[in-house]
């Protein structure tokens, strides 16, 4: 299939709707653009004519996908901004552009995918907020689109990868737990399938047998990764019958909802239950002090740019290091937050 005009005969339909679908105009409807899609995908059109230009690296631009909704509002308002300072930093070197891909949370991240690739506009792609199963991975891989993914998944097609270093941050929170007496300890995950809820809970499952202790189902909280999400998580935990003595959080943001919740019913962190979570500017206002593990973001940012940059022909000389695939490192932060031992 080589071409718009053969595409509109094959679903005989004008060249203007083809084309219309395929660049995500709002005056098709959701069920032709759906057989658009897929009939181009079906048939090669993507792949022969805009997958070609991401491949040959001609527009200067690389795409960063991303969720809105609870992915930028759970990471704060710092997070994705001091990785797009670090991976625009490696990019100016080449004159390149970095472009934020919005995807909405109402929208399938693969069919956003799919449009973004119809228009063919950016020579290469960073994705963020990794699925267990990430159909995106297959997708990219066999139209040969150059990309790193932040963030790893089940779905592997030897594509480079950085994520954070979740199990050790799991391990060592676990670790400095069970030292204190802890041995009710509840974790929280993401609400949706992201795969970094799933590592970081088994992580501190097999972190709890090591010491012959459980990860009891009912002490694992599923929450948005926001303010709101974290005062959720506080009520679910004073709703236990039995309270846990320890909860470890695996997003930055929650925090500031679970101190509120808590203090709310007079329970108060480091006294009462011992919190351990992820830093963040805004963790540094909370009393007591957030016991914590913090990252090195515009680091961050230039390690994904400078791998991705090593996977494509153009700039491949100038980083010999080669596609490359690490955990990012969490440091520990001390605080007052884990003061509070049942012993």
């Amino acid at each position: 299939m080589k071409g718009i005009h053969l595409l509109a005969k094959h679903l005989n339909v004008s060249i203007g709707t083809v084309s219309r679908a395929l660049n995500g105009k709002p005056d098709v409807n959701a069920e032709t653009r759906k057989r658009v899609l897929e009939a181009a995908e079906e048939l090669g059109y993507v792949p022969n004519q805009s997958g070609r230009a991401l491949r040959k690296g001609a527009t200067g631009v690389i795409g960063f996908m991303m969720q809105t909704g609870s992915e930028i509002t759970g990471h704060g308002d710092t997070f994705f901004m001091s990785v797009f300072d670090g991976v625009q930093t490696v990019f100016a070197r080449h004159k390149l552009d970095l472009v934020a891909l919005l995807c909405s949370s109402q929208e399938d991240p693969y069919d956003y995918l799919r449009r973004i690739v119809a228009r063919g506009f950016a020579d290469g792609l960073i994705l963020s907020s990794t699925r267990r199963i990430d159909h995106r991975f297959d997708f990219l891989a066999k139209r040969k689109i150059p990309f790193i993914s932040l963030g790893r998944s089940l779905t592997d097609v030897g594509q480079p990868w950085i994520d954070l270093g979740f199990e050790g941050m799991a391990q060592a929170s676990i670790d400095r737990l069970v030292a204190k007496g802890h041995r009710r300890i509840a974790v929280t995950r993401p609400h949706d399938d992201t795969n970094l809820g799933y590592v970081f809970v088994d992580r501190c499952r097999q972190a709890l047998a090591n010491y012959n202790l459980a990860l009891e189902e009912d002490l694992i909280f599923r929450s948005m990764p926001s303010e709101a999400g974290g005062y959720q998580i506080a009520r679910a935990i004073l709703a236990c019958k039995e309270r846990p003595t320890a909860v470890v959080l695996v997003n930055e943001t929650i925090a500031i909802g679970l101190y509120r919740g808590l203090e709310e019913a007079g329970v108060k962190p480091g006294r009462d239950i011992a919190v351990i979570g992820r830093h963040s500017p805004h963790a540094r206002f909370l009393s007591p002090s957030l016991t914590s593990f913090s990252l090195n973001l515009r680091d961050l940012g230039i390690s994904l740019a400078e791998t991705l940059l090593a996977t494509m022909p153009l700039y491949a000389e100038s980083y010999p290091q080669g596609a490359s695939r690490r955990l990012w490192p969490l440091d520990f932060v001390p605080g007052e937050s884990d003061a509070f031992s049942p012993n």
